[in-house]
């Protein structure tokens, strides 16, 4: 069975998943509307040259099959909608791809790993608010619901885990917990239990002194074999036991 963290790994990055196919199909599905709206709205540019347009064309709020507003430069606001949204888009799947860590960092700390991913989920469903306020067609529909669904669960996921969030899904932090499984032992006292190479060690690097140097006066200096040196040992992790010839008889 895993353990509690495993599950949570595999569900963030399953959703990380979910909101990056969310984002793709938004991209584009925008990038279809605009291709559609530049045909519809060349198409209406032709027929009121050629004096072919129909008279109600004049009060239709919106170009005949496009997202265009019929009004003075209609057609550059939405075109320009729809690259903000594509801009925003691919600046949203960096983000959840964690690259560049340092860009987001510096510039859009929400968006970087030491934030939660709860931003993320509030700018996607505004994306997805503002597709789904327009006319489309069924594609641009369906992706643009989708994605505002997964902004929900992207919240939900930051209001629960907060700024840890991105570091719960990431695979680097994964490794470094899985490394810090086998830690170095511990005594009894939380401090690490001196073997004996390192005693062999230190006897070397001892020995290895030239025999001319002057003895340093910062050294350390021996304790005997009284309590005082019992308890020194014990501060660096040593465990010294009596012997048995040392105790009574009775």
């Amino acid at each position: 069975m895993l353990p509690p963290r495993a599950y949570v790994f595999i569900g963030l990055n399953a959703l990380r998943i979910l909101s990056i196919i969310a984002l793709l199909l938004v991209f584009s599905s925008s990038i279809v509307v605009m291709v559609h709206d530049i045909e519809a709205v060349n198409r209406y540019v032709a027929e009121s040259s050629n004096g072919t347009e129909p008279i109600e064309y004049g009060d239709y709020d919106y170009i005949p099959n496009s997202t265009v507003p019929n009004q003075p430069a209609g057609a550059f606001w939405a075109v320009l909608n729809r690259l903000l949204i594509i801009g925003q888009v691919v600046v949203l799947i960096l983000s959840e791809l964690g690259w560049p860590s340092s860009f987001f960092i510096r510039f859009f700390p929400v968006l970087g790993r030491d934030f939660g991913v709860g931003a993320l989920g509030v700018i996607q469903c505004l994306i997805g608010a503002s597709v789904l306020s327009h006319f489309i067609d069924g594609f641009a529909l369906v992706s643009a619901f989708f994605l505002f669904s997964i902004g929900c669960l992207n919240i939900l996921g930051g209001l629960i885990f907060r700024e840890s969030s991105r570091a719960k899904r990431s695979i680097t932090s994964w490794r470094e917990r899985s490394k810090n499984v086998f830690a170095s032992p511990i005594g009894a006292l939380g401090r690490p239990i001196a073997t004996i190479s390192s005693m062999f060690d230190s006897k070397e690097k001892s020995s290895n002194r030239c025999p001319t140097s002057p003895p340093s006066f910062t050294a350390k200096v021996g304790h005997g074999f009284g309590s005082i040196a019992g308890k020194a040992a014990a501060s660096q992790g040593f465990v010294i036991n009596r012997p048995v010839e040392s105790f009574p008889r009775h």
